[in-house]
């Protein structure tokens, strides 16, 4: 199956905890970075997630949002600490490329919030992604 999701970073199942209807699911990357995903209970079953399974982690680059430095008093727990590496702009929107200790996670943001930020090749940023909007793939 081919997706349209750009961000599809493999790592490895650290934890499972379970709740009612949703899952958090702790996943270590392979460059070493924890990220946490909130899916449901039963995709936890039907995909067959346990602590120290393969996993992919997807999340479309329009959820992915930047910020220039560790962000306090925010419920994303998510925050990836990387580098620029690329940034496409057009009329309205940029398409931030970025490295996070190995794996390449992509943004698209408002042009003017590029702009704001000061982006550029070898910035360094801080990628936010809410665990809601993160999505898990079995190999």
């Amino acid at each position: 199956m081919s997706l349209s999701i750009r961000n599809q970073i493999p790592g490895t199942v650290v934890s499972v905890t379970p709740g009612e209807v949703m899952a958090t699911v702790k996943v270590r990357l392979d460059g070493g970075q924890d990220l946490t995903a909130a899916i449901t209970v039963d995709a936890v079953k039907d995909l067959g997630i346990n602590q120290g399974s393969a996993v992919r982690v997807l999340v479309k680059s329009t959820e992915v949002s930047l910020a220039t430095g560790p962000v306090q008093g925010l419920s994303i727990r998510n925050q990836l600490p990387g580098t620029v590496t690329d940034i496409a702009t057009g009329g309205a929107m940029a398409g931030v490329k970025i490295d996070v200790r190995g794996a390449e996670l992509t943004a698209a943001i408002t042009k003017e919030a590029a702009d704001d930020l000061g982006l550029a090749a070898g910035a360094s940023v801080v990628a936010l992604i809410k665990s809601t909007e993160i999505s898990l793939a079995t190999a």
